[in-house]
């Protein structure tokens, strides 16, 4: 039933019938996950969203502190951005959400306890009758038994490793992605996004990731993607945000195409609704009325995201 109404949706143009059919969100990170409009509401401000692709993730970090995170100076304003979040998961009927935490969040609550409390707290909150799997976002080396130690209370449900600033080595990330692993954990990087398609390979092969946030440059080889669909590694593409960081040109020529056709299982994700200002329901319209999937294939693609534990 709901194949058949969200494939009547897109074909109709009916983002609000999009919105009430279940979907996932796979590649959210928290902190930023929030709709614009919620947070203008929230505190009575005006937010122009962004109007020009961006150069580089420091342009991008430029544009939040300046535009979203100057109205949240403190912890209590971080809450209110993750808050944000949830509540933009439930007006997208968002059944499956991940939303990705940076460690150095979790200190900064007053450690992993008062942090697990709040997390929980806001999950039962807003969307109690969502799968929630919040995953710990890596951006430089730690030390396994602190690993061990965040991932004793079972709350965690993946790791996702973000290197860009090439602050670790591959065999310091091997290490956090084994000991993820032996804790049961979904295990996800950045990668693909920017450089090229040999990295996309060389980080799914050697880190032995279940998932890959981006992953679009494997689009240049055949071989990769043929690899990458045989060991069944889910690509969790974000389109807007490609397009605003000058990833991919267009709607129109998005990479997820091949990807899809190469039989590579690939999901569509918000990643920074804050910035990107594109619902998940979005994304699958802007897809379609591009002309670049069909409904069927679409829906596929959400079926799959629902189906990806």
């Amino acid at each position: 039933m709901d194949k058949m109404k969200f494939i009547r949706a897109l074909e109709n143009n009916l983002l609000s019938e999009i919105q009430s059919i279940p979907k996932s969100d796979l590649h959210n990170h928290a902190g930023r996950g929030g709709n614009i409009s919620y947070i203008e509401n929230m505190l009575n401000v005006n937010i122009a969203p962004l109007s020009e692709p961006l150069n580089s993730l420091n342009e991008m970090n430029e544009w939040l502190n300046n535009n979203i995170k100057c109205h949240f100076p403190d912890k209590n304003g971080y809450i209110q951005r993750v808050a944000a979040a949830f509540a933009q998961a439930k007006a997208d009927n968002i059944s499956i959400l991940a939303l990705s935490y940076d460690i150095s969040e979790v200190y900064w609550l007053g450690g992993l306890d008062i942090f697990v409390a709040v997390m929980d707290g806001m999950h039962n909150a807003f969307t109690p009758e969502i799968k929630f799997l919040p995953d710990l976002s890596l951006y430089n080396t730690v030390d396994l038994n602190e690993l061990d130690a965040l991932f004793s209370k079972n709350w965690f449900k993946g790791i996702d490793l973000c290197n860009y600033s090439n602050t670790m080595t591959m065999d310091d990330m091997s290490a956090m992605s084994r000991k993820a692993h032996e804790h049961g954990l979904i295990v996800k990087a950045h990668i693909g996004e920017f450089g090229g398609a040999d990295d996309v390979m060389r980080y799914a092969e050697k880190l032995e990731l279940d998932q890959i946030q981006h992953g679009i440059a494997a689009a240049e080889s055949p071989l990769i993607m043929e690899w990458l669909a045989k060991h069944k590694v889910q690509l969790n593409v974000c389109p807007t945000s490609n397009i605003l960081l000058k990833n991919t040109k267009s709607y129109e020529t998005h990479q997820i195409r091949r990807l899809f056709d190469y039989g590579i299982p690939v999901t569509i994700n918000t990643d920074d609704l804050l910035i990107f200002n594109a619902t998940a329901s979005q994304e699958y319209l802007n897809l379609y009325n591009a002309g670049l999937m069909t409904a069927d294939e679409l829906n596929t693609i959400r079926e799959t995201g629902l189906s990806s534990i």
